[in-house]
C-alpha cells in the first residue's frame, strides 16, 4: 500500500479525473443537425452547442461554479438551463440562443423558485415547468410563437406535495404530471391537464401500493398516447395510456425478469427503446408496437444512458469501469457497436469491477460492485454508498474508485435498500424510517468483505456523497465498532434542521420519504439523524461540505461538527464554496477533495500502527 498520497500533478489517478468527457447529449427533434451536450473539457462542466453531423462542440456557458444540466428547444433555437446563485438551486429558468448570447429570463415576473421539471412539446409550441416554493409545486405553461418568442407563463395547477414532470404531448395540448397528493409518500398517480384551460382531463391510479409515472408522449402531433410505467406487480413495467380516451395497453415482455424503463419512442411511432435492469446490469431492447414483438439488442457490457433513435441508428452514452463516458452509435436493429460519435479522452489503464451479492440481516439479497488492487488480500477497503437514495450503481467509470485502487485499497459500492431497479419492496423498504435498513446492508457488506478475505477487519472506511454521505455518518454512529473511519461528502447530519434549511423541492421530497414532516414525525426524524448518535462515534470523521448547498445545507453539519468536538471526537470538516452539484462539476476541486480523503485515510491507518 502507498504510504502517502500520490501528489505528482500527473499521477494516473489525477489523469482519470481530468479526462475530457461528454456527460450527455440531446438532439433537437425539429432540427436534427443541432444538439446540446455537457462536457468538462474546460475543466468545469459547461453546456455546449453540438453540430451533430460534424461533431463540433462550441461552449455556450461560462459559469464559475460549472453547470451540468440543460435542455435544447425542439426547433434548436435556444438552450434552456436553471440560473441560480452560485449553485444553490434557487432562481429562474433562462435560455440562450443556440449560436450563443446573453441569457433571457423565461419567467421574469415570478419570484425565485426551485425546480426539477422543465418540458417541451415536440412541435415546439409549448414550454412547461414546475416551480416550487413554500406553498407547494406550481405548473406553468408558456406558449411559444413560430419565431421562438415566449408568452408570459400561465399557471395551470397547484399541489402542496411533490410532483414529477411535466411531460407534454407532441402538439402541446396535454400536460401530464406525476402527483403524490393521494399517497403522501413518493408513490405517484398520473394527472393529465388541458394546456389551454388547465382543466384536468384524466387521472390514473393503480391503487394504494403502486406508483405510476409519466415517461414519453407519442412523437406524432394529434396522437394522445403516452408511455408510462407502473410497479403494481412489484416490478416497474411500461404501458401505453391515452388520457383522452382512457385506453390502456400493457406491453408483452416474455422472459424479461427485471425492472423495465423507457428510453425513447421512434419517429414513426412504431418502436420503443426499453432498458431492463437485472441485479444492476442493463439490457437494451426494441419493442415493436404493431406486432408486440420484443427483441433484445446485442450491446456490449457496461452502462447505457441517454439512449435515443437517430437517423436509423441508436445513439447512447456508454461507459464501464475502465472506459470513461462516450457517445456511441449502435446498429438500429441489432444494437451492435458501430462507431464512437463523441470520444472521451485517453485514461491510464484502470481495473474492472465485478458484481457480488450477499444476504443482509433479514435475508434480503444485496448486490454490490467490487474491485481490488494488485497483490494479495486482505486489503484496507473503501465501502461506498451511492447518493439518492433513489439511485443505483452500475458498471461505470469512477475516477475516485480507481484512485483508491492506485493507493492499495479495495473498493466496494453497495446497492443498499432504497436503491432503484431491484423492485418495489426493495426501494420502499426504507420509506418511513431512513437510515435503518441501509446500515444493515452496509454491515452485511462488511461481513462479506471480511469473510471472503478481501478486507482487513480493522481497516474498512465508509464513504459516499449526498445520501451516501448521510449513510456514512449514520453507520459511524449506529455501529461504531466496525469502521476505521468515515469520509462523507455533502452529507446530512440532522434531518429536522435539514428540512428547515432545504430548497422547497427537497422539503417535499423529504416529507414523502419520511411519510410526514418533522412536526408530524419528530421521533423518527431524531432516530434517522446521525447527530443523535454523536456520543457513540469512535472512528475519525472527515466531512467535505458545500457552503451554498440547499439539498444538504451547511447548518446541520456545523451542528454535528460542534457536537463531536464537544465530545472530544476526532472530526475534520472541509468547506468549499459551491452548491450540491458543484461538488461534481469542477475537475480540479474533485481532485483536491479526493486527495484530501486519501490523505485522511492513510494518516488514520498510520496512526494505528
Amino acid at each position: 500500500m502507498t504510504a502517502r498520497p500520490q501528489t505528482d500533478p500527473n499521477a494516473p489517478w489525477k489523469q482519470r479525473f481530468r479526462a475530457p468527457v461528454v456527460a450527455w447529449t440531446q438532439v433537437a427533434p425539429l432540427r436534427r443537425e443541432r444538439g446540446l451536450a455537457a462536457s468538462n473539457r474546460s475543466g468545469l462542466y459547461q453546456l455546449y452547442s453540438w453540430n451533430v453531423p460534424t461533431g463540433e462542440l462550441r461552449q455556450l456557458t461560462d459559469r464559475p461554479e460549472g453547470i451540468i444540466m440543460g435542455s435544447i428547444s425542439p426547433d434548436g433555437g435556444h438552450v434552456y438551463y436553471f440560473d441560480d446563485a452560485g449553485g444553490n438551486e434557487i432562481g429562474h429558468y433562462v435560455r440562450v440562443p443556440f449560436e450563443g448570447g446573453e441569457p433571457e429570463d423565461v419567467t421574469p415576473d415570478l419570484p425565485d423558485y426551485s425546480s426539477f421539471g422543465l418540458g417541451f412539446s415536440r412541435s415546439g409550441n409549448l414550454v412547461g415547468l414546475i416551480a416550487a416554493d413554500r406553498e407547494g409545486f406550481h405548473l406553468y405553461a408558456l406558449d411559444t410563437t413560430p419565431d421562438g418568442s415566449l408568452a408570459a407563463p400561465r399557471r395551470l395547477y397547484d399541489t402542496p406535495r411533490f410532483a414529477a414532470g411535466p411531460t407534454i404531448s407532441a402538439d402541446g395540448r396535454l400536460v401530464v404530471l406525476g402527483l403524490t397528493e393521494r399517497s403522501g409518500t413518493l408513490r405517484y398517480d398520473l394527472a393529465a391537464f388541458d394546456s389551454s384551460s388547465g382543466e384536468k382531463v384524466a387521472e390514473l391510479s393503480d391503487g394504494d401500493e403502486a406508483s405510476v409515472e409519466p415517461a414519453i408522449f407519442s412523437r406524432a402531433p394529434g396522437d394522445g398516447r403516452m408511455i408510462a410505467t407502473t410497479n403494481r406487480t412489484g416490478l416497474t413495467r411500461p404501458f401505453v395510456w391515452n388520457p383522452e380516451t382512457g385506453e390502456r395497453r400493457e406491453l408483452e415482455l416474455p422472459g424479461v425478469e427485471g425492472e423495465v424503463g423507457v428510453m425513447d419512442w421512434s419517429e414513426d411511432c412504431r418502436r420503443l427503446l426499453l432498458v431492463e435492469f437485472v441485479r444492476a446490469v442493463q439490457r437494451l431492447y426494441l419493442y415493436d408496437l404493431e406486432s408486440d414483438r420484443l427483441s433484445r439488442l446485442s450491446t456490449p457490457n457496461g452502462t447505457y444512458f441517454g439512449v435515443y433513435f437517430y437517423d436509423g441508428e441508436i445513439y447512447a452514452q456508454w461507459q464501464d469501469a475502465t472506459h470513461p463516458t462516450q457517445l456511441v452509435a449502435l446498429d438500429g436493429t441489432t444494437g451492435e457497436w458501430r462507431r464512437t460519435v463523441l470520444a472521451a479522452g485517453e485514461v491510464p489503464p484502470s481495473r474492472p469491477w465485478r458484481s457480488v451479492s450477499f444476504r443482509s440481516s433479514d435475508g434480503t439479497e444485496i448486490q454490490a460492485w467490487l474491485t481490488v488492487p494488485e497483490g494479495e488480500g486482505p486489503f484496507p477497503t473503501i465501502l461506498e454508498t451511492h447518493g439518492g437514495p433513489q439511485g443505483v450503481t452500475t458498471d461505470s467509470f469512477k475516477p475516485d474508485a480507481q484512485a483508491w485502487l492506485d493507493h492499495g485499497f479495495a473498493f466496494l459500492s453497495v446497492n443498499y435498500r432504497g436503491s432503484l431497479t431491484f423492485g418495489r419492496d426493495f426501494e420502499e423498504k426504507i420509506w418511513g424510517e431512513p437510515g435503518r435498513w441501509e446500515v444493515e446492508d452496509m454491515v452485511a457488506a462488511r461481513d462479506w468483505l471480511v469473510s471472503h478475505g478481501v478486507a482487513r477487519p480493522d481497516q474498512i472506511f465508509l464513504t459516499g456523497w449526498s445520501y451516501g454521505g448521510y449513510l456514512t455518518l449514520q453507520a459511524l454512529g449506529l455501529r461504531p465498532d466496525l469502521w476505521a473511519g468515515g469520509l462523507a461528502g455533502i452529507a446530512i447530519a440532522d434531518w429536522a434542521v435539514q428540512y428547515e434549511d432545504s430548497a422547497d423541492t427537497l422539503r417535499a421530497y423529504e416529507a414523502g420519504m419520511f411519510k410526514g414532516t418533522p412536526e408530524e414525525r419528530p421521533e423518527q426524524y431524531r432516530r434517522s439523524s446521525p447527530i443523535t448518535y454523536a456520543e457513540q462515534v469512535s472512528a475519525p470523521v472527515l466531512i467535505i461540505q458545500g457552503r451554498n448547498d440547499t439539498r444538504t445545507p451547511a447548518r446541520p453539519v456545523e451542528m454535528y461538527e460542534r457536537r463531536l468536538r464537544e465530545l472530544g471526537k476526532p472530526i475534520e470538516v472541509h468547506w468549499f464554496d459551491a452548491g450540491h452539484l458543484g461538488a461534481f462539476a469542477q475537475v480540479e476541486q474533485s481532485i483536491e477533495h479526493q486527495e484530501r480523503m486519501i490523505r485522511f485515510a492513510l494518516d488514520t491507518l498510520g496512526s494505528k500502527r
